[in-house]
């Protein structure tokens, strides 16, 4: 039995890697250890909805803020991804068990006790399955739409790339609020940062969506630091705009191991500044761009003023 709390064990693809030195971190990438009465309530619904998240999992930075204000991206479909992301400190291999059918259930209940107006869903990868677990989520998002009518529901999905169409269809279908899907990093680091996936089916993943709905809003991320360059993200940016993705999130890449990616480097703040003038001026209806910037941060208030920014351009559907 492995115990994904160990290194190597929770990453045996990457135990007999050389050590990727981590440099300092700036005083701007520093955050408190989390605490508080929030988070602790908050990690007390996880543990008792036996729910996983990717706040944790992932080593978000970010954890304690967003707990304490009773704020959780919660990861479906089990603890361990398919995948072997070099960036990543999901825990990889061949997943235990099958898909959970009770989960769809202690999600919408989690959501429901914490009383929250949006919330976060996110998954591993699940190459094993055939749709890639889009029934999964569709169930999900439905379950959270019985209990908790009004609450926004932002999804963070797979690539599902060696499934039918109809995977995608279905999760469109579920009529989640926001579809989120990451690019990552430039195409050029993909063989390396992001091995069995493939940039331009990310991207046409995303564009499919809006073909489906055009109503639903898009969005997508990526990391600096990875060893890309300005250029490299201006072209990630046009490239997104090309699909009609509505939003962007950019944020410093932090190496969770010595096993992992390294570090190129740490982007300065007013770096991150010219990167949201940037994406503004290309016509995102939302950009955040700053160096803790992560998928979920701040997802809630930044789907409110997406919103109302689709609003004041007029938007028919």
């Amino acid at each position: 039995m492995r115990n994904l709390k160990i290194p190597e064990q929770r990453h045996p693809e990457k135990a007999k890697k050389p050590n990727n030195p981590q440099p300092k971190k700036p005083a701007w990438i520093r955050v408190k250890a989390p605490v508080g009465q929030g988070y602790q309530n908050t990690r007390q619904i996880m543990r008792e909805n036996k729910l996983t998240t990717v706040c944790e999992e992932a080593g978000c930075p970010n954890v304690g803020e967003c707990w304490n204000q009773g704020h959780a991206t919660m990861m479906i479909m089990g603890e361990v991804c398919t995948r072997a992301c070099t960036f990543c400190n999901i825990a990889t291999g061949k997943p235990p068990k099958d898909l959970d059918v009770f989960e769809p259930g202690r999600v919408a209940d989690a959501v429901k006790k914490l009383g929250l107006k949006h919330v976060v869903i996110t998954s591993v990868d699940r190459d094993d399955i055939k749709d890639g677990g889009a029934a999964h989520f569709a169930q999900t998002i439905r379950a959270i739409r019985k209990q908790s009518l009004g609450t926004t529901i932002e999804i963070l999905t797979p690539d599902f790339i060696r499934c039918d169409p109809s995977a995608l269809e279905q999760v469109v279908a579920a009529k989640p609020d926001v579809f989120n899907h990451n690019l990552e990093t430039v195409p050029g680091l993909y063989p390396e940062v992001r091995p069995g996936a493939r940039y331009f089916h990310s991207l046409r993943l995303l564009q499919r969506v809006k073909e489906l709905d055009a109503t639903m809003f898009t969005k997508s991320g990526i990391m600096v630091g990875l060893g890309e360059d300005r250029q490299g993200v201006h072209q990630v940016m046009d490239d997104m705009r090309a699909a009609n993705i509505d939003f962007i999130t950019i944020g410093q890449y932090l190496q969770p191991t010595l096993k992992h990616h390294k570090v190129d480097r740490f982007v300065t703040p007013e770096e991150f500044k010219g990167y949201e003038t940037a994406a503004r001026g290309k016509g995102f209806l939302m950009v955040s761009a700053t160096p803790l910037t992560r998928s979920s941060y701040h997802a809630g208030a930044d789907f409110a003023r997406m919103q109302k920014s689709r609003t004041a351009v007029g938007f028919k559907g």
